[in-house]
């Protein structure tokens, strides 16, 4: 009797627990489900709105014919930027610190900003380079010593693949600290060529040569007229410059033409070019 005495009196104890635990969270749920709605709706229509603000961003930059590569990031950017603002505000609806939340996420920042401060320097030099446009896909360039055509330009780093098809890729912060020859900026490009013919060479008919060889290129613009003369006297030849211009996709084309052409034409008009010679008298 005793031991079905104390099962009732433990039974009777769970269920007033039980109560107790039920009536607290009913009256918790009462208290914090208007904020748990209100923070579901928040997030709802802040990610919406994170997408929307976004992609008014993007088409009102593209208007203005900014670069792809610039539209991308600050679309990606703005989208992110109010994404966390959502959150913050939710987290404020549930009953957080938000003061204490902004420090801590402050100072996490500058301690992320501390330990990843040179990729953030290719990131603002990225920037700094598809808002400025010194180059774009499909440029030669020749920046800090390397030489390749440009492939990519990434936020944080630049692809150049060089002419025996390798692909190097740049830190952006390089080639902003870097001087730059870009040489497909312009339509036309000047070729320099120079040659040496003997000193008992006939000037005036070498050129005629030149010409000539010039003459049977169609690549070689007619303006600006091509540029014959008279360079340095050398020790064992007189050097002969040539500058032709052609357009700038068709500069390897003519510079070849030229060195095999002119090297030819030479050898059938009988016309030397000599090499350094060093006369040993015995005393």
């Amino acid at each position: 009797m005793e031991i079905a005495e104390d099962a009732k009196n433990e039974i009777t104890e769970f269920q007033t627990t039980f109560e107790k635990f039920v009536d607290v969270g009913i009256e918790w749920l009462k208290e914090f489900l208007p904020n748990l709605i209100g923070a579901i709706l928040i997030l709802i229509v802040g990610m919406w709105l994170a997408g929307l603000v976004s992609k008014i961003v993007s088409k009102a930059m593209e208007r203005t014919k900014i670069g792809t590569e610039v539209v991308t990031f600050t679309h990606s950017f703005v989208k992110n930027a109010v994404k966390v603002l959502v959150i913050i505000a939710v987290l404020g609806t549930l009953g957080f610190n938000i003061a204490s939340l902004i420090t801590t996420l402050g100072a996490a920042t500058v301690a992320i900003g501390l330990a990843l401060q040179d990729s953030l320097k290719n990131v603002a030099s990225g920037i700094t380079i598809l808002i400025n446009k010194p180059f774009k896909v499909g440029d030669f360039l020749e920046t800090g010593g390397l030489q390749g055509t440009v492939t990519k330009i990434d936020i944080s780093n630049t692809r150049l693949l060089t002419l025996d098809n390798k692909e190097i890729i740049i830190p952006n912060s390089n080639i902003s600290a870097s001087n730059i020859i870009n040489y497909s900026s312009q339509e036309n490009r000047r070729v320099d060529l120079s040659y040496g013919v003997s000193y008992n060479t006939d000037i005036d008919f070498a050129k005629k040569v030149v010409k000539e060889v010039i003459a049977k290129q169609k690549l070689i613009l007619k303006d600006p007229e091509p540029f014959i003369a008279i360079g340095k006297h050398e020790d064992s030849s007189i050097e002969l410059i040539v500058r032709v211009w052609c357009k700038t996709s068709n500069y390897w084309s003519v510079y070849h033409y030229m060195q095999e052409f002119i090297k030819k034409s030479f050898d059938e008009n009988k016309i030397e070019i000599p090499f350094k010679q060093i006369d040993i008298h015995n005393s």
